[in-house]
């Protein structure tokens, strides 16, 4: 019996034991749900400084990207100058190449000027013949006044009236050299046609011999060559028959002495006749001298063309898209090459919509170029655009298809730089550019 007291004994012990681990367990289990209070105080101060130091980064980062916009859809513009003839010819030479540095006003390209020279000529022969016939016609209205007043009034005297007839014929015999100055300057007219007809008929002789023109062709030039020698020679005759008219007018000066008698007659007749002579006489100066103002402005407009012929550099630029050669025929207006002035240019920028809230004109900018590796330029807003860049697209989105899908728009915005920031002239028209707008600028444009 004892032993088994003894037994009992012990498994009771083991069961208290076993009791008081599974009580010390559960107390190490809640304690460990529970958590170390010093150690959820470390936790939440460490939480709480983390908080604190992202505030702190945040608040200037924020600050910073708040007052600026920027946007990558950006790109350098400028001019470009269209250089291209005001008459038409043969290009004679080309003087610039493709990126040449030119300066305003220096030379271009050159064209033939030989027909722009015989047009030349002929106005200026044309304003001598008109001023020739001005001078008769203004010699003729006193003449007709004259011989109007004398046939009309009575005469005091035969020799006031034959005092009036001499004077009548002398105006005449000026007016008979007019005629002869006239029929000279024709002939200088036709001596430059014929200069010119004689040269095509020399370039003819050769491009008929390697058959690259017709014979027809060179005939043709030929009768016109002939065609120009009898009008030279006609002219000549002219000149003999104009000379052979200031005889006769000299002879007529002395003729005039001899008419007095017949005064008196002719007063009653010229009664009749003198308010239509003297309209005559007026109309013909009258239209005397708008052939001259005519002959005048053709001679000023034969100059022009003559100076056309050189093409001159109208800006200070680069040259680009050069497609002239000598012993091309350009016509007016025909695109021949361009100018790119580097001294003007600036940066249109694309910003979406929702960035233009705070934008205002005068607001600097700095301008960051791929090209340069992030090169930095100084700027401000020039002007923002009136419309969005797709309602100046050829085909403008149409939204009223009842499958409308918002997207958001961008605005053009122009940036010109500050002065002297382009000095070397390193931006170049088309070249990617990142601008970023200082909200906070306000509209002073120093920096």
């Amino acid at each position: 019996m004892p032993e088994v007291q003894e037994q009992q004994e012990g498994q009771n012990e083991e069961q208290r034991g076993s009791q008081d681990e599974h009580r010390r367990s559960e107390r190490e289990s809640r304690l460990k749900k529970s958590g170390d209070p010093r150690r959820k105080r470390a936790i939440r101060f460490i939480i709480l400084a983390l908080v604190v130091v992202g505030i702190i980064i945040a608040i200037p980062i924020y600050a910073y990207y708040s007052v600026r916009e920027s946007t990558d859809d950006a790109q350098v513009d400028g001019h470009v100058v269209p250089i291209s003839p005001r008459v038409s010819g043969t290009i004679l030479s080309v003087l610039v190449n493709d990126n040449q540095q030119v300066k305003a006003g220096q030379e271009l390209v050159r064209l033939d000027p030989a027909d722009y020279q015989v047009a030349l000529e002929q106005a200026k022969a044309r304003l001598a013949t008109a001023q020739a016939n001005t001078v008769e016609s203004s010699a003729n209205v006193p003449l007709t006044n004259i011989n109007t007043r004398s046939q009309v009034s009575t005469s005091a005297s035969q020799l006031e009236e034959s005092q009036a007839a001499v004077a009548a014929a002398q105006q005449a015999v000026n007016a008979a050299r007019a005629r002869l100055n006239a029929s000279n300057a024709a002939l200088a007219e036709k001596q430059a046609s014929l200069v010119k007809a004689e040269k095509d008929l020399v370039r003819f002789q050769d491009l008929v011999s390697k058959d690259e023109i017709s014979r027809q062709e060179y005939d043709s030039t030929v009768a016109a060559a002939q065609s120009n020698r009898a009008q030279v020679d006609s002219a000549k005759a002219d000149i003999v028959a104009a000379q052979h008219v200031v005889d006769q007018s000299v002879a007529q000066l002395n003729q005039a002495k001899a008419k007095a008698a017949t005064a008196q007659i002719q007063r009653r007749q010229s009664q009749e006749v003198r308010p239509k002579q003297q309209a005559v006489s007026q109309a013909r100066y009258k239209q005397a001298q708008a052939q001259v103002q005519q002959a005048q402005a053709d001679v000023s407009q034969a100059q022009l063309n003559m100076g056309y012929t050189v093409l001159r550099a109208p800006v200070d630029g680069i040259v680009s898209r050069k497609n002239a050669e000598p012993g091309m025929h350009v016509s007016p207006g025909q695109q021949i090459m361009a100018l790119v002035p580097l001294d003007d240019v600036w940066v249109v920028a694309n910003f979406k919509e929702t960035q233009l809230k705070n934008m205002r004109v005068g607001q600097k900018v700095e301008i960051s170029v791929d090209t340069y590796g992030g090169r930095k330029y100084r700027g401000h807003i020039d002007s923002i655009a009136a419309a969005s860049g797709a309602k100046f697209s050829l085909l403008p989105p149409e939204n009223a298809t009842g499958n409308y899908v918002k997207v958001v728009q961008r605005i053009p915005v122009k940036i010109v730089l500050e002065p002297g920031e382009n000095r070397d002239r390193s931006l170049l028209p088309g070249m990617s550019v990142e601008p970023t707008v200082l909200l906070n600028s306000g509209t002073n444009n120093a920096y």
